[in-house]
């Protein structure tokens, strides 16, 4: 179970013409900003990635309107964990669960996702969260990702889940979230 306090949500590469291209964009990128939004309510951390941003572009405006203030990690490794800087913020964020969410579902998001599983980490990709340009490549993401204990769930259950209770103090946020 995904326990508030102990869980964190890494955002994978929703940025320039690739977050316009890959499969119900618009219904991604909406559903990684009802995640972000989700993660800031319940205070969890978030370690926001972009891929190449010279040459693919900045995130998209949704996605960095939400985490004003805060300064993506660049990227050139499809797989996250590659990359020194990524795997310092892991381990300072002293959390042992993390959700990923983002772009594309067959490459960055699922190569970061073994490997952090590799590392030790619980790891769910939040499946209504992810896509790819083809939608067969998210299918087959998600079907390899459960093949390799990597955890599948959803925006609304993710943060009810980390919720746990209707009395919590979150709990008017995340089900103005989910609504």
């Amino acid at each position: 179970m995904l326990v508030k306090g102990n869980t964190g949500l890494v955002v994978i590469d929703v940025q320039g013409n690739l977050a316009k291209q890959v499969h119900q964009s618009e219904r991604t990128i909406s559903n990684v900003c009802r995640m972000i939004q989700g993660a800031q309510a319940l205070a969890m951390p978030i370690l926001w990635l972009e891929q190449t941003p010279s040459k693919l572009g900045p995130s998209v405006d949704a996605v960095a309107n939400l985490m004003a203030g805060k300064k993506p990690l660049a990227k050139h490794t499809f797989d996250a964990c590659s990359s020194a800087e990524f795997l310092s913020y892991v381990k300072a964020a002293n959390v042992r669960s993390w959700l990923i969410c983002g772009m594309e579902a067959h490459i960055c998001v699922y190569q970061t996702a073994q490997s952090m599983i590799k590392l030790g980490y619980y790891v769910e990709v939040v499946s209504d969260a992810v896509s790819s340009r083809d939608e067969d490549n998210k299918i087959l993401a998600l079907n390899k990702c459960a093949l390799q204990r990597i955890g599948l769930t959803s925006v609304e259950m993710s943060l009810y889940e980390i919720l746990g209770d209707c009395l919590s103090p979150e709990f008017k946020s995340i089900l103005a979230l989910v609504k």
